[in-house]
C-alpha cells in the first residue's frame, strides 16, 4: 500500500463547478491524506517544517487545482517556491523526494479545443504544465501524465461530472493500492478512464 496526499488548492471554492466536488470524494477516500491548503492557510503563512513532513510521509503527492490563467492558483505556487527548497527537495543534500511519484489532477474551463497546441501555438495544457513538471523532475520524483477534466464550466449540466468524480475516487484508490497500470507511458498526455482500475458503478 502506498501513502498517498491529496493537497487541494482553489481560492474560489463558492464558484466552484465540479472541482469541490471531487475535493470532497477525494477527502472520503481511506487512508489517503487530504489538506486544503486555502483553508489551512488563508493568509498564505504556510508553515514550511508542517509541510515537507507531510512530503517525507507519503509516497505520492497529488496537486488537486483548478486551472487559474494557464498556471496553479498562486497559493499552490507559494507552496512551491517555500516547501521545495534548496537542500530539501534539490541542491546539495536535497534528495528527501527522490522516487516519490506526483500527479496534477487538473479542471479546466474551456473544452479540449481551447488547449489544442495545433490551434493556440503550441500552448497545449501539457505545454502550460511543463514547468511544474520540470520542477517535480529537478526533485527526482516522477511526473505521472495529468487527470484532466476539460470543459468543467459545463461538466454538471452535460452529465460529465458523477462519472469523472468517481473514476478520480477510483484513481486515488489505485495510486493507493499500487494498482495504477505501471506500463502507462510517462510521455502520454493525460490519464483516462481507459488507464483507471474501476469498480462496477463505473463500468455500467
Amino acid at each position: 500500500m502506498s501513502r498517498v496526499l491529496v493537497l487541494f488548492a482553489h481560492p474560489g471554492q463558492r464558484h466552484s463547478r465540479v472541482n469541490l466536488a471531487m475535493a470532497k470524494a477525494a477527502s472520503s477516500v481511506a487512508d489517503v491524506t487530504f489538506a486544503d491548503l486555502y483553508a489551512e492557510y488563508p493568509t498564505f503563512g504556510i508553515d514550511i517544517d508542517i509541510e515537507q513532513k507531510r512530503l517525507l510521509a507519503h509516497d505520492t503527492v497529488v496537486f488537486q487545482f483548478p486551472l487559474y490563467w494557464y498556471s496553479t492558483p498562486s497559493l499552490l505556487k507559494e507552496w512551491q517556491d517555500l516547501v521545495l527548497e534548496y537542500g530539501f527537495s534539490y541542491g546539495p543534500g536535497g534528495d528527501k523526494l527522490q522516487g516519490k511519484k506526483f500527479l496534477a489532477v487538473v479542471t479546466a474551463g474551456g473544452r479540449p479545443a481551447a488547449y489544442d497546441a495545433d490551434v493556440n501555438q503550441m500552448h497545449g495544457l501539457r505545454t502550460l504544465l511543463s514547468p511544474l513538471q520540470r520542477s517535480v523532475e529537478v526533485c527526482g520524483m516522477t511526473f505521472l501524465p495529468p487527470f484532466v477534466l476539460f470543459g468543467a464550466i459545463d461538466a454538471n449540466s452535460d452529465g460529465r461530472a458523477p462519472r469523472h468524480i468517481l473514476a478520480y475516487r477510483s484513481l486515488l484508490e489505485a495510486l493507493r493500492d499500487d494498482r495504477l497500470d505501471p506500463a502507462i507511458p510517462p510521455r502520454e498526455n493525460f490519464l483516462d478512464y481507459s488507464h483507471i482500475p474501476m469498480g462496477k458503478e463505473m463500468e455500467a
